[in-house]
């Protein structure tokens, strides 16, 4: 019996969720919004590999995680990318090296980041994002984009949902004068929104890529917002990267420069997420 009723609210609460997302699909439609991917996570098992392909090993900012494809599965029609503890060795390990990704002899952490690129890029649009986020010391979720052409950060860079430390951040960079990273963000404390019950619940990021202003949300509540014309690269170029495809990124990382300190956090950490949706103008 005990299943029965785990079996009906699963039931329940996929039909809800389609239910909702018909009616958001309408309510965009209005606005002008053609839904024109999306990826449901609604197939038990490993994400479709027609929309992912993914980062692996030790790869950006100090980060703690070895990042490798097994740390991301579907299960009741979500996307679970679970962060964990477990120590193995380094297989790129190399005595004496300065490299941060080389001389470390273990893995304490491994993760999962997926990416859109060589799959799907777009340009301009509206992004939606239904997930749950851990909100630990040390835990770095993120949700963001990056540019096709050119090197970070003059590629461009755009946090849709990031949080690290306690804050919820709502970011996007370009190429600063001196070739650094031009950050233009917003930070929010989550203690303010709500703290461990806000965490508890699935939230809604968004963002609406225009060509004159990139605008970030969260249940409908704007982050961000700032005109295109100020994004431009500011190496003389001229190039603007925002006015380029972008691909999509997933993951949640682990310490590093940002990221804190996880190691008196409880682990496996995960990211649930029940949708990522684009929606474009015609």
């Amino acid at each position: 019996m005990k299943y029965f009723f785990i079996a009906v609210i699963t039931i329940f609460s996929f039909f809800a969720s389609q239910a909702q997302g018909l009616a958001v699909q309408k309510k965009w439609l209005k606005e002008g919004y053609k839904l024109v991917w999306s990826d449901e996570f609604e197939k038990d098992g490993t994400p479709n590999p027609a929309n992912w392909s993914y980062e692996n090993g030790f790869v950006r900012n100090h980060e703690l995680q070895w990042y490798q494809p097994d740390n991301a599965f579907c299960k009741n029609g979500n996307l679970i990318i679970e962060a964990r503890r477990e120590q193995k060795p380094n297989p790129n390990y190399v005595e004496g090296s300065k490299d941060w990704r080389k001389k470390q002899p273990m893995i304490d952490f491994s993760s999962t980041c997926m990416i859109t690129a060589g799959k799907k890029i777009w340009q301009y649009g509206r992004f939606e994002l239904r997930a749950k986020i851990d909100i630990s010391q040390g835990v770095w979720p993120a949700w963001w984009t990056l540019g096709v052409d050119k090197n970070w950060p003059a590629n461009g860079e755009i946090d849709m949902m990031e949080f690290y430390r306690g804050k919820l951040l709502a970011n996007i960079a370009c190429l600063s004068a001196n070739k650094q990273a031009e950050w233009h963000s917003n930070t929010f404390s989550v203690d303010s929104l709500g703290g461990a019950n806000w965490a508890a619940q699935f939230h809604v990021w968004r963002m609406d890529w225009e060509k004159d202003y990139i605008a970030l949300y969260i249940d409908d509540q704007l982050l961000n917002k700032v005109p295109m014309n100020v994004l431009v690269n500011k190496d003389g170029s001229g190039f603007n990267p925002f006015q380029q495809p972008h691909y999509m990124l997933l993951n949640v990382a682990i310490g590093g420069d940002n990221g804190g300190n996880p190691y008196s956090s409880t682990f496996p950490s995960r990211m649930e997420v029940d949708y990522v949706r684009v929606y474009q103008k015609e």
